[in-house]
């Protein structure tokens, strides 16, 4: 039966184009100044999703327009599916992190699945073969059942995914705070592989040319995806199931493989490839014609269908997953329709390459829909929101510093190893295949995933970092050390830091408070990533991260991606032998607030940021890496979350070694989270050499044993605990709490 949508007019005076998002002046703007007449129901939709936040970043513009996105290692910058890096030799690699927020929070395993699935086509859209996946999570406490069930399901959704299409997860970060207890986040990178010669573009050009649909048939599921991911939760609303996908890993495989065997062997009449992510047919095909300065004419009656009786709106809005759109040579489209079928899959002409900048829609022989092209992929309003500090950084600058209580050290040290955000996340990454494709070297559990690069001495490493409460703390300064620590997690692992995507996760833009979070913490990415030479080449805005009013801490995650020169340099964390010498690179002061051990004490963080100063980390990273290079460095670790007692505890682990080191400190100092500092351990006979080649940058403390003890010396008191009673409680307490 016909669904009868309501009319133009209709539309207008029930101001239905709210619902979908569009605001009085936006609709305004479409009817007068684009159109010169009232939007249809087909019209109204495809503006209503390619105006959201999610589409057009018509709230976070100005934000990016702040970052660095250009270097002589940058190959492609944000605007395609994905970025780009030189790595040498004709090669290069492409990587990209997507959010999958609020659908994770309504469905956590088809959200966290299905976010997995569209960042791995994003990635192979440009001509890569997908080598990694690795994910950034953010839950409330683990004292609710709620938030258990969330983790569960989040972990099994990236694992079955990924493990299904075999693509390795290989590295990542889990953090908690009670911020996140609507609103989890779920952040997805996925890194490929490609010659420069492969390299592809989204887009559609040569008048004539066919617009043909690839993949997997088009339901109802995901309609109003980008709408859904550009506004805030409200507890007890009928939370909307239906703006969530559901994804099928087989699929996609076979589509992966299909679509690099078209870049591959048939690069002579593609034109251009993009993946139906947010929004569907309708952003990639407005985008894919906007980009070449075309225009298009789109046939919905062809479209690939798995549901009866679907309408334009349906069709173009849905977000059904494993779907990708190309554009290919006239005359050609037999050639792939074979291909396509060759792997079980649609392969379907919808429509043709047009030269009037107009994006034309037929269904059942009736023009449904004609608009400029650009006025849906480009000429979204942009917006300069108002900002204000929020009154809460005056009264964090007011109050006194935080001075813990450290009555019993090792007691503490105890505490803070079961800090679920510290605590061993095994039980998650182990549900995780970390070595399908058998490239792997360092999986997860150390400071980055490595990668080796075949048929190269070179690898890749790669991981996902951000402390959100220091960003609470001060955004700009909280920005660069997110920056600085994926930086860090990269030299520590022998990787030359290359360049950045980020996933920004904030509250709403439409609070003066909001927008500054995310203006201000942009200044301090920026900042990091001119001084380390890592510019940003793509990423994704997640605003709206609010529930009942309340907003997430400001979350920017940053996914970095490092040239280990020579797999000789591959350095992990973990002590090597008894009678390695322990080294601290990087000074250390009473800094506290916004720390795992201010939450633990206090039940909240506050107070000023500690002092950062990114020409110091730079020296530091470069000193580091320097000493790897030259081969002085049996392990290396960042020193972040719990401080220098935390870190030291994580390198002994692995092999169960005892430390015996002092320190010129007071032992509270030993949970301080001083920035700059990574503990590296030499053998003595590179003692002389490591030496004169840090000079004052490194100081000698102590050293492995075999005693399977931990002591650590402050000056006045010690912590002392056996390696194995602090590595069972290290590795049993997200277990425990989960139980």
């Amino acid at each position: 039966m016909k669904v009868l949508e309501p009319t133009p007019t209709e539309i207008k005076e029930q101001k239905i184009y709210a619902e979908w998002g569009l605001t009085e002046e936006e609709y305004r703007m479409i009817s007068e100044d684009i159109l010169g007449r009232l939007p249809n129901y087909t019209e109204t939709g495809l503006f209503s999703v390619m105006w959201s936040e999610h589409c057009s970043y018509k709230n976070s513009k100005p934000v990016l327009r702040k970052f660095p996105t250009s270097g002589p290692q940058v190959l492609q910058g944000p605007g395609e599916g994905a970025g780009i890096v030189d790595i040498g030799d004709g090669q290069a690699v492409v990587f990209k992190a997507e959010s999958h927020n609020h659908p994770s929070a309504v469905e956590p395993y088809e959200g966290a699945a299905t976010g997995v699935g569209g960042i791995i086509r994003d990635i192979f859209s440009m001509g890569a073969r997908p080598i990694a996946v690795l994910d950034s999570l953010r839950f409330g406490e683990l004292d609710n059942e709620r938030t258990k069930y969330l983790l569960e399901e989040v972990v099994a959704g990236i694992s079955g995914y990924g493990n299904c299409i075999g693509i390795p997860t290989v590295g990542g970060e889990v953090a908690f705070d009670p911020c996140y207890e609507g609103n989890p986040l779920v952040n997805a990178m996925c890194v490929g592989l490609i010659d420069h010669k492969d390299i592809q573009k989204g887009q559609a050009k040569g008048v004539g040319n066919s617009i043909m649909y690839v993949g997997a048939k088009t339901g109802r599921d995901g309609i109003h995806g980008a709408t859904f991911a550009s506004e805030e939760f409200v507890e007890g609303e009928e939370q909307q199931r239906s703006a969530v996908q559901v994804g099928d890993p087989f699929m996609e495989k076979l589509l992966l493989e299909a679509c690099l065997e078209l870049i591959l062997d048939h690069a002579d009449i593609l034109v251009g490839i993009q993946d139906m992510g947010a929004a569907g047919l309708v952003s990639s095909s407005s985008e894919m014609a906007s980009k070449a300065g075309s225009g298009l004419i789109l046939y919905l009656d062809d479209v690939p269908q798995r549901e009866t009786g679907m309408t334009p709106y349906e069709m173009m809005l849905s977000e059904s997953q494993e779907r990708m759109l190309i554009c290919v040579e006239q005359g050609h489209e037999a050639e792939v329709e074979a291909l396509f079928q060759k792997y079980d899959l649609d392969a379907v002409t919808i429509g043709k390459v047009t030269d009037d900048g107009q994006y034309r829609l037929y269904h059942h022989g009736v023009e449904v829909a004609n608009l400029p092209v650009d006025a849906l992929a480009e000429d979204a309003p942009v917006y300069h929101k108002a900002y204000a500090e929020p009154a809460r950084i005056q009264e964090f600058a007011a109050l006194p510093e935080f001075e813990p209580q450290v009555a019993d050290a090792t007691d503490v040290f105890k505490q803070l190893l079961q800090q679920p955000t510290i605590a061993s996340k095994k039980m998650i990454y182990e549900t995780y295949d970390s070595q399908v494709r058998t490239n792997t070297v360092v999986r997860p559990g150390s400071d980055a995933a490595v990668l080796r690069v075949r048929g190269t001495d070179k690898a890749l490493a790669m991981t996902t970092d951000c402390n959100a409460r220091y960003l609470y703390l001060d955004p700009e300064v909280g920005g660069q050390i997110a920056v600085a620590e994926a930086a860090r997690n990269i030299v520590a692992s022998g990787g030359q830091p290359l360049a950045i995507t980020d996933c920004l996760n904030y509250g709403s833009p439409d609070k003066p408070e909001g927008f500054w979070e995310l203006w201000t913490s942009a200044d301090g990415i920026a900042k990091a990533c001119e001084t380390l030479g890592t510019p940003v080449i793509s990423g994704n805005v997640s605003l709206y991260n609010e529930t009942n009013n309340k907003a997430i801490y400001p979350t920017p995650m940053i996914g970095m991606v490092g040239l280990i020169q020579h797999t000789k340099d591959i350095t992990t964390q973990d002590f090597k032998q008894a009678g390695d010498l322990i080294y601290v690179v990087g000074a250390t002061h009473d800094d506290f607030n916004g720390t795992e051990l201010q939450k633990m004490q206090l039940g909240r963080i506050e107070g000023k940021l500690m002092n950062f100063d990114l020409a110091t980390e730079k020296r530091n990273q470069a000193a580091v890496l320097t000493a790897i290079q030259v081969g002085l460095v049996a392990s290396a670790h960042d020193c972040a979350e719990g401080g220098l007692a935390v870190a030291i505890a994580e390198a002994a682990f692995k092999q169960r070694f005892g430390v015996d080191v002092a320190f010129d400190l007071p032992a509270s100092w030993l949970f301080a989270e001083t920035q700059s500092r990574f503990v590296l351990s030499v053998t003595p006979e590179n003692q002389t050499a490591f030496e004169e080649l840090m000079g004052t940058q490194a100081a000698l403390v102590g050293k492995v044993t075999a005693s399977g003890e931990l002591r650590i010396h402050g000056n006045d008191q010690s912590i002392e605990v056996a390696t194995d009673t602090a590595l069972r409680l290290w590795e049993d307490a997200i277990p425990c709490l989960m139980k």
